[in-house]
């Protein structure tokens, strides 16, 4: 009789072995970006604070590519703040509603819509990202000078960052972006294995069937152009089952003190 743990040990390295190309140009591809990504953690910080400085970068990048006019430059910065705000997001709102919705509800949605203006207003930009900067740093203040949350709200956090790299897949690909969603996938699959074992501890179903869907979303992935399609399907099956698991924690972490 095969096992669940026995087919997922198969599926785990079948995983590791027919993508490991993609995850290699994942590397790659992070190698040549800013030097600045990922601001480095201070000797005893915890893990919130470093995680809320890792994406004040991008806010950085945002500010600098509009500085020099460069308005595709700006929206990919502004679009790799968008996608590691989602993991930490939910620091900001519990330690601070107000702050929350002056980022995420006035001038993220300010900064998106503008940027997808087909003649953005660079100064007005400018001077809305300058703004959210120092919205930004408040909230890492916040946080800095705040007594620590409870210990799941971490685990919290490390389930929504590993999930936006899958939550990149399904925009490039609508967007025909196939290197993209095969980069953003091969992110989420060598992250996978740092988290599994919280989504298992919650429903050993759902995390075979997250194995098994990754293995499928892998190989429907493989081909020059992608049946976007089956792909999509296939990732927001995945997502369904890792947004079952994360519901769960998010209901441990608001139960505690």
């Amino acid at each position: 009789m095969i096992t669940r743990e026995t087919m997922t040990g198969w599926g785990r390295r079948i995983r590791h072995i027919g993508f490991s190309l993609f995850a290699a140009l994942a590397v790659i591809g992070q190698a040549g970006q800013s030097g600045g990504a990922v601001e480095a953690a201070k000797p005893g910080e915890r893990f919130e604070l470093t995680s809320v400085k890792a994406v004040r970068p991008t806010l950085v990048d945002t500010i600098a590519a509009l500085q020099k006019g460069d308005a595709a430059g700006a929206k990919a910065a502004f679009e790799a703040y968008d996608s590691l705000w989602n993991g930490i997001e939910v620091y900001i709102i519990t330690r601070s509603r107000p702050v929350y919705e002056a980022l995420e509800l006035v001038l993220q949605a300010k900064i998106t819509k503008a940027l997808d203006a087909p003649t953005p207003d660079m100064t007005a930009l400018l001077a809305d990202a300058q703004a959210m900067l120092a919205k930004y740093d408040e909230a890492i203040d916040l946080i800095a000078k705040a007594a620590p949350l409870n210990p799941v709200y971490d685990d919290v956090a490390r389930l929504r960052i590993v999930r936006a790299h899958l939550r990149e897949v399904a925009p490039a690909l609508k967007a025909g972006n196939f290197a993209k969603a095969r980069k953003s996938f091969a992110a989420f699959d060598s992250t996978w294995d740092s988290i599994e074992d919280m989504i298992k501890a919650r429903s050993a179903d759902d995390y075979v069937a997250i194995e098994k869907g990754m293995i499928e979303i892998e190989q429907a992935l493989m081909p020059e152009k992608p049946d976007v399609a089956q792909v999509t399907a296939l990732v927001n099956g995945v997502m369904a089952k890792y947004n079952a698991g994360l519901a769960e924690v998010v209901k441990e972490a608001r139960s505690r003190p």
